[in-house]
């Protein structure tokens, strides 16, 4: 076997001391820190992360990794936490970060810049700093990712100013490498967020001036910006204005009429509708499907029902959300064999009911108390393969009267492979509460902890006001006490009850007095896990 090239004996060589890159530049092999954002790569042996040797020169990122455990310092991850270790102790108007960052120079490359700048989007100012630093670095320059992550940070943070300044200072022969369609997507949807419509629409119109096209691509992401943030009287507006450069197609008259239907007027949504109507333009699912929302959710579901039968009629099928939609305002209305019907033929038009669809005919089905129908809809969904979650089982465990049924139903959740969350152990522990069923109140107090899924405050509230009802005051107080020395902080109402019980017991006046019975009068019960008052 031949010997290695030169170049990988110097890697080798420089990789066995702590600082690899310095041994480099001594030996004239590394020049001055290089980073580019699309460096090539050429094969290197596999105990290294990322090396390019070509004439003698080392081009990309110049971060030299051994792949083994002991080497993940290396690791960008890991210089972007240390970085933002350092920062967490900077002050937010200190704008010279090189001294407080000097060591991190040599491992900075776009991945690490953008790691850290995503995790300082509240932080605007030391973002902003730490962007400003990193465009100081030798044979660095932001690329389009660095910039459009922190343009999209100051838009966020409505310092619409200075994002226009950074965006407008882009150097000139850097425009074309790092100005891109996205880049204008952020900045359109900032000042629609800002409410800045004038500005929005003149920063889509100098696109032109950056060499992309006046498209309708990008029109489009005008008007939703402008509509995602309520200006839909100015979105339509310029959406007819502008009909001669950009042609009424589906999508465009969908953004507006979804625009009116999030703002809330169905008057307008009404309006564009019959405009749809009127100009030809070919109706699609998401057109149907948005009138249709807003119709339900303003409680004119004979209207939203006939327009959904219309759909069928026009061989336009109705996905499954829009079904749900249905579905859930006829149980609303109390329309429950109108909403069966729905459900039928969402089976026989091959539209696959999900488990949300199942779990608003349960909800309502639970509520008028016909649990044949409940568990009807239970087997049926579990035949199809649609697993049921903790909100199916819920829906059912409100409407059992007696632990054997809640037992039963536990055993069915197991089967079926669904964990009890903690919402559903406290459920369960309300239950038992209201039945006086001490010996599964334990079971489920022991299995929570067991499983580490509490109990957690709401568990504790659940026992203090139920065994209070029950009049058994030194347990309750025994909970409440538990409560506080773990921590958790007692809902005002709970205080109130802790307070009255106290003063009821012994006539104390003290809002609650666990502090005061912290030590000496606390023991602990390895059992149940409480501590029991002794004076």
């Amino acid at each position: 076997m031949p010997p290695p090239p030169v170049e990988f004996a110097i890697l080798a060589a420089a990789c066995r001391f702590n600082k690899p890159l310095t041994v480099l530049r001594r030996l004239g092999v590394l020049g001055p820190p290089t980073v580019r954002r699309n460096a090539a790569e050429a094969f290197v042996p596999s105990p290294f992360r990322q090396v390019v040797v070509q004439s003698g020169k080392l081009l990309g990122t110049p971060r030299f990794c051994h792949t083994t455990a002991g080497m993940s310092e290396c690791l960008p991850d890991v210089y972007a936490s240390q970085v933002l270790n350092v920062l967490k102790s900077t002050s937010a108007d200190n704008a010279d970060l090189s001294g407080v960052l000097h060591q991190f120079m040599v491992h900075m490359d776009e991945d690490i810049i953008l790691m850290v700048l995503q995790k300082q989007r509240s932080n605007w100012q030391v973002a902003l700093a730490f962007f400003n630093w990193a465009a100081t670095l030798p044979g660095y320059a932001h690329g389009s990712r660095a910039y459009t992550e922190m343009l999209d940070i100051l838009g966020r943070m409505k310092k619409v100013r200075h994002m226009r300044q950074l965006f407008d200072e882009i150097p000139e022969e850097r425009r074309q490498v790092v100005v891109t369609n996205k880049m204008f997507a952020v900045l359109l949807n900032r000042y629609a967020g800002a409410h800045k419509v004038q500005e929005a629409i003149e920063v889509f119109y100098l696109r032109k001036d950056y060499g992309f096209e006046l498209d309708l691509v990008g029109f489009q992401i005008l008007l939703m910006s402008l509509c995602r943030y309520k200006h839909v009287e100015e979105a339509e507006a310029l959406f007819r204005e502008k009909k001669d450069e950009f042609p009424h197609v589906t999508k465009s008259w969908n953004i507006i009429l979804n625009g009116w239907c999030v703002k809330g007027s169905l008057r307008d949504a009404q309006r564009i509708w019959n405009d749809i109507i009127a100009s030809k333009v070919e109706r699609d699912l998401f057109t149907f499907g948005t009138f249709i929302n807003a119709l339900a959710k303003n409680g004119r579901i004979s209207a939203a029902v006939k327009l959904f039968k219309q759909m069928w009629e026009k061989g336009i099928n109705p996905d499954v959300a829009i079904c749900n939609c249905i579905i859930d305002q006829l149980c609303f209305k109390k329309k429950i064999p109108e909403a069966l019907e729905i459900f039928g033929e969402m089976n026989d038009r091959l539209c696959q009911a999900d488990v949300a669809t199942y779990n608003t005919l349960i909800k309502y089905m639970c509520k008028i108390k016909r649990m044949e129908k409940v568990y009807e809809l239970l087997d049926d969904m579990e035949a199809k393969g649609c697993s049921p979650n903790n909100r199916t089982y819920s829906y059912i465990l409100k409407t059992t009267e007696k632990p054997k049924d809640v037992i039963a139903l536990m055993q069915r959740m197991e089967r079926s492979g669904c964990k009890l969350d903690s919402d559903m152990y406290n459920l369960i522990l309300n239950l038992y509460i209201k039945w006086k069923y001490e010996k599964g109140m334990q079971q489920i107090w022991d299995e929570m902890e067991r499983r580490g899924s509490g109990p957690d405050q709401r568990s504790f509230t659940i026992m203090v006001h139920g065994l209070h009802s029950q009049g058994k005051l030194d347990e309750a107080l025994q909970y409440y006490t538990t409560m506080k020395s773990r921590g958790m902080i007692p809902e005002p109402r709970t205080k109130i009850l802790a307070k009255a019980m106290h003063m009821k017991k012994d006539g104390s006046a003290a809002e609650d007095d666990s502090a005061s019975m912290a030590g000496k009068h606390l023991k602990l019960d390895h059992r149940s896990r409480l501590f029991n008052v002794h004076r």
